[in-house]
């Protein structure tokens, strides 16, 4: 009898324990859906909110987000929330670390969460910190280091003043991840505030030089030169200011924007402005390989892995350690490889195919996808906290349809990259011409745009250069048509052509400055098929 009474007791534990966990992975992901594309304004009461949510889950006194001293001298309290009756400690109070030096080893400099129950749980090393705790009230503890790179470390910090409390060890890598949205929250607000603030004094300086009649040649002076990036709109000098402001640091770059506006070149500019700049960048486009060898050429296997893998092969990760490793079209990684990406992500560790021996690397991630990551979570098709780790920092390029301003600086930019390659000199290029490109709505984007002169150059006989673009009556002009029947019509022009041909020279993917694989999808989602017409067939 006693026996069938233990066991209904610990069924009951095990129930409630259950219950409690998905209770708290609800509140997880209900914090962590408020933080996305959050306004600079409100992370600091969204953090307290969260902060709420967490002292209400455990039912403890206080819970609050502390931030390490530069000078390694102790921590300030940045956020807090406490308990009816509680003492509120102010904010900005910071606490040094002779207090509790104990601590303060464990969470800075070794990286590990200070747990206890009970002050008599402390080891002897900790009197210090057992001293202070009692003196301070607080009866159980749980510290959890936030890392996000660089010397500074958050801690989330759970008290209990009234009673004792044991903490549940399994939920403490979720608590780790709501810390980290909360720290990269934080870091977003700083890169955001720092931006609008230079944005400022640009259009500060731009007003001053124009009142004294100064001319501006062609763009306001960022902090560094981005060569290979020509910009004249504003959009775009906003873009290379948010990649200068978050080179500095080793956030996780999200690069969005449709295929061909050049998310490679923001990507290589983040990293040549990094602090990894002297070590290869090191790239991968997702799409281009079939899901079967994405694995192994993310993280590398082992000889015999599988059926044709007759050697070793090292990863891309294991090449990237202590650099940048570049992922394009990151939408295209298969569901089922996006946990083991995940996990590199919150642990920089991993195995290779075929082996269990777990590496270690240091690599910064700037990913790129020309798709909406946001709808591939709606979908299914992308994991919702795979999106959180990728999107610390996103970078939208705008397409060129939406910068006609910056279509002449391309112009002349590929005009003298050609130039010297084919030994030829081109002086002008009439208006009409100039007025007709930016008029175009370039659906493969700047990469088109550099196709179509590289064609013009090599047609070109004298010194004013000569651009065909494809027929109006191609495009679709009626105003009615919406830009998706524009560019089913141009697609199918350049198809026709191209006599259907999609690769090598003189290839559609050539023509419209796409690559192979991104022309077949566009045709597969266009519904364009090789009887298809250059009338709209609906």
């Amino acid at each position: 009898m006693n026996n069938l009474k233990d066991t209904m007791t610990e069924r009951k534990q095990v129930e409630q324990s259950l219950e409690n966990r998905l209770r708290f992975e609800r509140l997880l992901s209900d914090l962590s859906a408020r933080f996305v594309n959050i306004p600079p304004d409100r992370v600091d009461s969204e953090i307290d909110h969260g902060l709420r949510q967490i002292l209400e889950f455990f039912q403890i006194d206080r819970a609050g987000l502390l931030r390490s001293l530069p000078d390694g001298s102790g921590h300030r309290i940045t956020h807090g929330v406490y308990g009816e009756n509680v003492p509120p400690v102010p904010l900005g109070v910071e606490l040094p670390r002779s207090l509790y030096p104990w601590a303060y080893r464990k969470l800075v400099e070794k990286h590990e969460v200070v747990s206890f129950s009970r002050l008599d749980d402390l080891p002897a090393e900790a009197n210090v910190d057992k001293q202070t705790y009692a003196k301070w009230g607080i009866r159980s503890v749980l510290d959890i280091p936030i890392i996000t790179g660089g010397s500074v470390v958050h801690v989330v910090a759970i008290n209990s003043v009234r009673s004792e409390r044991v903490w549940p060890e399994e939920l403490f890598p979720r608590l780790k991840l709501l810390g980290e949205i909360f720290v990269n929250a934080l870091e977003r607000k700083q890169i955001r505030l720092e931006l609008e603030q230079r944005l400022r004094e640009i259009e500060e300086l731009k007003q001053r030089l124009e009142s004294e009649n100064i001319y501006l040649h062609q763009e306001v002076k960022l902090l560094a030169d981005h060569t290979d990036i020509v910009r004249q709109s504003l959009a775009m000098k906003k873009v290379l200011s948010q990649a200068e402001q978050v080179a500095r640091t080793d956030s996780t770059v999200l690069i969005q924007g449709e295929t061909g506006t050049g998310k490679e070149l923001v990507a290589r500019a983040i990293h040549r402005l990094s602090a990894r700049k002297d070590r290869l960048l090191v790239t991968i486009n997702c799409a281009s390989l079939p899901p079967t060898l994405i694995e192994s050429e993310l993280f590398g296997r082992e000889k015999g892995a599988y059926t044709g893998a007759l050697t070793k092969m090292i990863g891309r990760f294991e090449v990237a350690d202590g650099s940048t490793l570049f992922l394009d079209e990151i939408g295209e990684i298969p569901l089922e490889l996006q946990g083991k990406l995940l996990r590199v992500l919150e642990e920089g560790s991993f195995e290779r195919l075929g082996s269990t021996n777990t590496l270690h690397v240091n690599v910064r991630i700037i990913a790129a996808t020309n798709r909406d990551l946001g709808e591939e979570v709606k979908a299914g098709r992308f994991r919702k906290d795979l999106y959180y780790r990728l999107n610390v920092f996103p970078i939208a390029i705008p397409p060129l349809r939406e910068r006609p301003e910056d279509i002449p600086l391309l112009v002349w930019a590929f005009v003298r990259m050609f130039q010297e390659r084919m030994g030829k000199e081109i002086e002008t290029i009439s208006k009409k011409t100039m007025e007709a490109l930016q008029s175009y709505s370039w659906p493969g984007n700047v990469r088109e745009l550099k196709n179509i002169i590289e064609h013009a150059m090599i047609l070109s006989n004298d010194k004013t250069l000569a651009v065909r673009l494809p027929q109006p009556g191609s495009l679709g002009t009626d105003a009615t048509q919406t830009l998706q029947d524009m560019e089913r019509r141009h697609m199918v022009a350049v198809l026709e052509r191209a006599s259907w041909r999609l690769s090598g020279k003189g290839g559609a993917a050539e023509v419209l400055g796409l690559k192979r694989t991104t022309l077949r999808a566009k045709m597969k989602k266009l519904g364009i098929k090789r009887s298809n017409k250059t009338q709209d067939n609906g």
